[in-house]
């Protein structure tokens, strides 16, 4: 018997049959392509922590780790100082790693009183330490963050890294790039007076060649003024709230 495809209950059932089988399929393969996926997302995270801190497989400052590499230069450079950081004490655990600033970031939006989980990774090269911390942001559409080095006394940004979710190509979108993120090394985080400032994304800055490194400060993104302010507040609260542990590990 023919099946009369004019039918409205046809096409409802049609419909809910292609549901189904396409449903079904996208869940296969989410299932068979998580691994790779998450260990994709492991290695892009060493890749941009190793790159705060400065090492690179090759002569090029700019150039990641490559992927095969990222682990053992994690583990080589950082290793297991990794800790998390609750107010002024940390626990020294690699589950470190493991913690998501966004997902933290809301949880406190959801209860006022939980009390933050914040990584901390602790590299050693070329005879220095670096601090890094990681950081999360809004950018004019969509989230932005980033990974800061901080010098053994907590005073000087050795190195960044920054990325975002949608910011405009050309413009916001150039915070990940070199000319942008160089900028911030060597910039101190605390004024002549001793004060926390963190580092400004400054229109007008007028320091094209960012000689200065104690006005807390550089040069913005011609025509990106919104994400560099996203950039600064990002900086400022995400280094601030490591503020209390690291004068601990000054006394």
């Amino acid at each position: 018997m023919a099946i009369n495809t004019d039918k409205n209950s046809y096409t409802i059932i049609f419909a809910i049959a292609m549901v189904v089988v396409v449903g079904t399929l996208l869940a296969g393969i989410s299932s068979v392509l998580k691994p790779n996926i998450t260990a994709n997302k492991i290695t892009e995270k060493q890749q941009n922590i190793l790159f705060a801190m400065g090492v690179t497989d090759s002569e090029d400052p700019n150039e990641f780790v490559p992927a095969e590499k990222a682990q053992e230069l994690f583990d080589q450079y950082v290793g297991s100082e990794q800790y998390i950081v609750s107010g002024s004490t940390a626990e020294k655990t690699t589950d470190a790693f493991n913690i998501e600033v966004k997902k933290e970031n809301d949880k406190v939006k959801q209860d006022s009183n939980y009390e933050r989980k914040m990584p901390l990774f602790i590299g050693q090269k070329d005879g220095q330490r670096f601090y890094i911390v990681p950081m999360r942001g809004n950018g004019l559409w969509d989230a932005i963050w980033g990974y800061v080095s901080l010098d053994k006394d907590f005073k000087t940004i050795q190195g960044a890294f920054f990325d975002h979710k949608g910011e405009t190509p050309g413009l916001g979108a150039n915070i990940k790039e070199a000319f942008f993120r160089d900028d911030f090394k060597g910039e101190n985080i605390f004024d002549t007076a001793g004060s926390y400032k963190g580092v400004t994304v400054k229109k007008g800055n007028a320091d094209p060649k960012n000689e200065r490194k104690e006005d807390n400060a550089v040069d913005a993104i011609a025509g990106a003024t919104i994400t560099g302010d996203g950039v600064t507040a990002m900086v400022k609260k995400g280094i601030k709230m490591y503020l209390p542990y690291f004068e601990t590990l000054k006394k």
